[in-house]
């Protein structure tokens, strides 16, 4: 049975969506914590852990690259076998009706495509590729776990807390053992397929972005505090440009003062009760 709040809900963003044909959608982690993926951010903001590594460190300090790959080894399984929330489900469904201009997330799950979403533009990459940086050549994340296991047999047992974007909580942990994987081409550093905090977002992905905001006519935020600049750069965009804006997510967001809706509630209780 459809609760008093929930039918509210439903009304409030079906009649928010009645008049809209192009609606450019962006998503962050509050579409994937249902699927069992950590998001990064309390219901203020703020972080509730330490930050993620940065691109700086990953590639300047050994200690902090075997500290990475160690975590990831071990929290990348719980990624790659997450299934699609409620959420995931319902923005599929919103764009088989031919209203979604384009799905932007910035997630690094690969969910979206896993319910069914297409033509998704992954702003922050793919958790599920692994790329070289010195010759470029990408591959499947799969197919580097194998090799990191066969050559780290002792972390292949060990159980750790899920951690967001395919980390684990190994406090405590010596890495110095570590083996690293290195690129089968050309020995250069490997790196998953996706933007570390003090990285841009590649400006392909960006403009191509970009011209689907300047395509729409209203901009539907789910699950996203917005306070990455890169996503919330987009719906600033979008106020100055006078578009419409709603905003689905639990808790405060960088953007509440610029929505002319905000439903404060999970993504996939209020996506569902609207759209499915």
């Amino acid at each position: 049975m459809t609760s008093v709040a929930e039918s509210e809900i439903a009304t409030d963003l079906r009649e928010w969506l009645t008049p809209l044909r192009r609606v450019f959608v962006l998503t962050g982690a509050g579409c994937s914590t249902q699927s069992g993926i950590p998001d990064y951010r309390d219901g203020d903001g703020q972080w509730k852990r330490a930050q993620p590594v940065t691109y700086q460190a990953f590639v300047g300090d050994p200690a902090a690259n075997a500290r990475y790959w160690a975590r990831s080894f071990v929290g990348w399984p719980r990624v790659a076998q997450a299934q699609p929330s409620r959420a995931h489900f319902a923005l599929a469904h919103l764009q088989e009706r031919g209203i979604v201009s384009a799905l932007v997330t910035q997630n690094v799950d690969g969910l979206h495509q896993r319910a069914g979403s297409e033509a998704v533009i992954d702003l922050h990459g793919r958790l599920d590729a692994v790329v070289c940086l010195s010759c470029s050549s990408t591959r499947p994340r799969a197919e580097l776990q194998a090799w990191i296991a066969e050559r780290n047999p002792e972390w292949t047992s060990l159980e750790a807390a899920t951690a967001p974007d395919g980390d684990a909580d190994l406090e405590g942990r010596d890495f110095s053992s570590f083996r690293v994987p290195a690129c089968p081409e050309c020995a250069g550093m490997l790196k998953p397929d996706v933007v570390f905090f003090g990285e841009n977002v590649p400006r392909p992905r960006y403009l191509q972005a970009q011209q689907a905001l300047r395509d729409s006519d209203a901009v539907l935020v789910v699950g996203s505090s917005l306070m990455v600049y890169s996503g919330y750069r987009f719906v600033r965009a979008a106020h100055e440009a006078g578009l419409p804006i709603a905003i689905v997510n639990r808790g405060r967001t960088r953007a509440d003062d610029l929505a002319s809706l905000k439903i404060d509630a999970e993504a996939g209780t209020a996506l569902t009760a609207a759209l499915l």
